[in-house]
């Protein structure tokens, strides 16, 4: 029976789920922890299943070829990947495709865009300030709501966008053709995009050009009183400069689901800002599920038929 090590750093008991599930879809392999690996038999591992490990912990297999995230992020691991360190590992690096993390992703936009429309977070602090107000409303077909990003995830939640008629555009590194979407590439198309958008949502992989991306500067593009929300990566957003921004009132609300340092620390300052919404990462949770039925018929198909899945580009990084 062919030995697949699972490596991870999440808790005992999202481990055993993960083992057990993947034990019962694959069951003519054996799914092992990297303790179970004798150090006369690490050559024998040719496939890692993985959950946000620590990229070193790859190198003690000599034999490893297919490295499959049951995550959907895996910059850490392409970071590590592209190093001097492992350049004598030929490794290929497989992220989760799950259509169930697109629909969830799609919720929590729509959720939050309509969060930030319906002027949900200024009703909060006018309950706990007993004040009743009224506020405007504005309909959807008046707001201009961009994404940057136009990969599974931002495709599948353009498509519930328009299901309320926002003004949509969407931003990506190259030129596109998106239907009913206005579609903006380079720096010319960001300032453009960004000069004529209510609210921004990020939903952009975390490269070497990404990061940091969304610097004062570029927030400054976005016109007084707009909104973002990051659904991505903590490190695509200068924090201290969108902070700066909010409390000048250049940017009316950001909600933040991702940050530089996860758990976020009790001492940031982000917590009691009352024109920042935290969330705890939650807009696209894996679902262990579906994640295990697609990582099974990868491996199946790699098995029996020599088969590749989908790997990432390490050159772009995504």
């Amino acid at each position: 029976m062919n030995k697949i090590v699972f490596i991870d750093s999440i808790t005992n008991d999202e481990r055993t789920q993960w083992i057990q599930l993947l034990n019962e879809a694959l069951s003519e392999e054996h799914i092992v922890l990297p303790e179970q690996v004798g150090e006369e038999t690490v050559h024998e591992v040719d496939i890692a299943i993985v959950a946000n490990p620590q990229p070193e912990d790859l190198l003690r297999y000599p034999n490893l070829r297919l490295v499959q995230s049951v995550w959907a992020g895996v910059e850490k691991l392409v970071s590590a990947l592209r190093s001097q360190e492992f350049s004598r590992v030929q490794v290929r690096l497989a992220r989760l495709e799950d259509t169930q993390l697109s629909i969830s992703m799609a919720e929590s936009v729509l959720a939050w865009t309509l969060y930030l429309q319906r002027n949900m977070s200024k009703y909060v602090g006018q309950q706990t300030a007993k004040k009743w107000l009224q506020l405007p409303n504005i309909n959807s077909k008046h707001v201009r709501v961009s994404i940057l990003g136009a990969g599974k995830l931002g495709l599948a939640s353009l498509e519930l966008l328009k299901k309320l008629d926002y003004q949509l555009s969407c931003w990506t590194r190259s030129n596109k053709q998106l239907d009913s979407v206005n579609h903006f590439y380079g720096v010319a198309g960001l300032k453009a995009m960004l000069a004529q958008t209510d609210i921004l949502i990020n939903l952009l992989p975390l490269t070497s050009e990404t990061h940091r991306l969304l610097d004062k500067e570029k927030l400054a593009w976005l016109p007084l009183g707009s909104k973002l929300i990051n659904f991505s990566r903590g490190s695509i957003v200068n924090t201290s400069d969108l902070i700066e921004l909010i409390n000048k009132g250049h940017i009316a609300h950001a909600v933040l689901d991702v940050f530089d340092q996860e758990p976020l620390p009790e001492d940031s300052e982000l917590w009691s800002n009352p024109k920042i919404t935290i969330l705890p990462h939650i807009s696209a949770p894996t679902n262990k599920k579906t994640a295990v039925k697609i990582v099974a018929e990868t491996i199946i198909a790699y098995r029996k038929e020599q088969k590749w899945p989908e790997c990432v580009d390490l050159s772009l990084g995504y």
